[in-house]
């Protein structure tokens, strides 16, 4: 019986204090890209939940050199997903008696890197987005007022 190498690991963070959709914000402009691109993504993005998920990628690297003996330059994030967590509820005593409640959320973030040089079939992906610049824009002309022979010739 021949055993498979593993091609995939993964870091798993749980617990982690910020809302599902503003980790979800982060996570898809992540998705797809090769390890060190992720890192300088993650580096200069200025939203709080940059940091947490830093980490897990860069603990899922350390798993994949650990485990697999694979080369940081050949990770890929094959799949990065966000998933609610437990939301810690608690009352804030307001006027008259009445109480309003106030939610905690938080997520658990699951970040599977794939080692590109251990795939056979892999194909280059270099985004699962299509750049915004690349749309093709119309150029407008604006039609000169004051060599046309319009308002401004006439005496």
């Amino acid at each position: 019986m021949v055993k498979k190498k593993k091609k995939e690991v993964y870091a798993l963070g749980r617990h982690i204090s910020i809302s599902a959709d503003k980790a979800r914000r982060v996570i898809d402009q992540i998705r797809g890209r090769s390890y060190e691109e992720t890192l300088m993504i993650l580096e200069l993005m200025p939203y709080r939940a940059c940091y947490p998920i830093f980490k897990l990628v860069y603990s899922a690297a350390a798993n994949a050199s650990y485990n697999m003996d694979s080369n940081e330059s050949d990770l890929v994030i094959s799949k990065a997903e966000v998933n609610e967590g437990t939301t810690a509820k608690k009352l804030k005593p307001r006027a008259r008696g009445r109480s309003y409640a106030i939610k905690r959320t938080t997520c658990h973030i699951t970040i599977v890197v794939k080692d590109i040089s251990l795939d056979d079939e892999y194909r280059q992906i270099d985004s699962l987005k299509k750049p915004r610049w690349e749309k093709k824009y119309t150029t407008m002309v604006y039609h000169d007022v004051y060599s046309s022979g319009g308002v401004w010739d006439k005496k």
